[in-house]
């Protein structure tokens, strides 16, 4: 299978102009090349194979380049990689290695640089779920633009996940020389170089000016940490930032009505969730579990919370993924069937849930009405507030009752939805499947969906393996989210993805 070219995409860099005409100095309009964009919660790794989420790969995105790139429709772009062939069987992958690329420590990538990365990937807790079937041992190298490598067992989402930021192509001698120091100093080939990091607060970018690709007209990228909505919607309102992402409810109108901004909004493939620790006694029954379920009004709590941002979430996989499941509906409103589930179960009245969640306001605000109504079935709420990287860690661990955050399909296929979250490979610590859950029926189900070619049959295995979570419980649904940003109304070239993450190089000012 051939790839095509990648097209330019970049509009040409301004250029400021001095002519003295009659002994009077004259300047052209000198157009904005710096970037500053407020994030909610801090990045955690700068390893993009040592962590799975958003935030990380925010940073990840503009500083390391992976072999392709996925649109949500499917379609392969290149990137590092010119070409690929699969084989007959389809597992295995043949990559041509675009010649001339650059480390930003000058240093050439290789096909070595892909093995070493794909390896690292493969054997990486944080992001098996989507690398996990590359056979390590299987990796190829003829020449140093060639790269093979055979998948265990068939993986319809391979390509997709290649396409990952866990996938990004990390220079071998930089990481073998000094694997701690890379964790906050990274190397990449991406069109920004890093520069700084300083935690909680901000990330520093670079433009990578030896960059293989199209040239950013943007200069420097700023990453600032601001926790509080309404101070980044204030940053924006003020110029202190150029855009800021999740932007709250709450804030959503003062920035559609400020002629100065514009409001960019895109449904993506979050749902947020809170996961019961499924090992955890009593969470461990799934009849107490589904009585939570009974015992909160999902629908009511999104509308008092979202207002109009997304939608109330029914199942594992987001509307707009794959084999989403159309006749799904959210999880039924029954306080008196909570009781009678509760009561079956030996849960005495008075019993306490802690759910630890992070910063972001909604998610605080929908634990708050879930504190009130489960109050009413007998069930005592706390409500724990962690800075990100602290719930993560905390919930790595295993040590919640439950936790509130959201999970982010971030490949064009579903098996990223699911696999990684409710299969029991991704239990223990450092995996995704913060609940805990472990279940031999699920668990055969998604092995056989991510081995099938795309079909209504393997539509018919998804739609099963969401009926079967919803059984289960392991989750409760809240809300199909929306990416919401706000930037200044002359800020131009951003395209929000629907997988958490979004490129900032191709961002310019008018």
């Amino acid at each position: 299978m051939k790839l095509k070219s990648i097209k330019a995409i970049l509009v040409a860099a301004a250029v400021t102009l001095t002519t003295v005409l009659g002994g009077v100095s004259v300047m052209a309009e000198t157009t904005q090349d710096t970037l500053v964009a407020a994030m909610s919660s801090d990045a955690t790794n700068m390893d993009p194979s040592a962590v799975c989420n958003v935030y990380s790969s925010m940073v990840h995105q503009q500083i390391f380049d992976r072999l392709i790139d996925v649109a949500e429709d499917g379609t392969v772009t290149p990137k590092i990689a010119e070409s690929y062939e699969v084989s007959e069987d389809g597992l295995t992958y043949t990559f041509k290695i675009r010649q001339g690329i650059k480390f930003h420590d000058g240093s050439d990538l290789t096909a070595k640089d892909v093995e070493y990365s794909l390896k690292r990937a493969a054997t990486s807790a944080a992001v098996a779920h989507i690398y996990g079937d590359i056979d390590p041992d299987s990796f190829n190298v003829p020449d140093d633009y060639t790269v093979s490598f055979t998948l265990k067992n068939p993986n319809a989402g391979i390509i997709a996940g290649l396409a990952h930021t866990g996938g990004s192509i990390v220079p071998m001698a930089v990481v073998e020389a000094d694997p701690e120091g890379f964790v906050s100093n990274p190397v990449g080939s991406g069109p920004f170089k890093f520069v700084s990091w300083t935690k909680n607060d901000s990330i520093e970018l670079e433009r990578f000016d030896d960059y293989y690709g199209d040239k950013p007209e943007l200069s420097k990228i700023t990453l600032r940490v601001i926790t509080e909505a309404t101070n980044r919607a204030i940053e924006l309102e003020s110029g202190g930032v150029d855009m800021s992402f999740d932007i709250s409810t709450n804030d959503v109108s003062r920035v559609e009505d400020n002629s100065d901004l514009q409001l960019i909004r895109k449904v993506d493939n979050q749902t947020t969730f809170m996961a019961f620790n499924c090992e955890k006694e009593p969470w461990n029954n799934p009849d107490v579990r589904q009585a939570i379920s009974y015992g909160i009004d999902t629908t009511a709590i999104c509308n008092a919370v979202w207002r109009g941002i997304g939608a109330p979430a029914a199942g594992p996989i987001a509307p707009n993924v794959k084999y989403h499941d159309a006749e799904a509906t959210p999880h039924e409103y029954n306080p008196e069937k909570a009781k009678e589930l509760l009561a079956a179960a030996g849960v005495e009245e008075g019993q306490k849930l802690v759910i630890s969640t992070n910063e972001r306001q909604e998610r605080i605000d929908m634990c708050t009405i879930m504190q009130a109504q489960l109050k009413e079935i007998g069930i005592d709420v706390e409500i724990e507030v962690l800075e990100w990287g602290a719930l993560l860690d905390k919930a790595n661990r295993r040590e919640q009752d439950a936790i509130m955050v959201g999970w982010t399909c971030q490949t064009a296929d579903p098996d990223m939805a699911v696999y990684a979250v409710f299969h029991s490979q991704s239990n223990g610590e450092v995996g995704n499947n913060y609940a805990n859950f472990s279940n031999a029926e699920i668990d055969e189900l998604l092995e056989k969906g991510r081995a099938m070619e795309d079909s209504d049959e393997r539509e018919a295995v998804y739609v099963e393996i969401q009926r079967a979570i919803m059984e289960q419980a392991p989750w409760l649904f809240f809300n199909n989210a929306e990416a919401v940003v706000g930037a200044k109304a002359n800020l131009k070239g951003f395209e929000p993805t629907a997988f958490g993450y979004h490129s900032l190089y191709n961002i310019y000012f008018e």
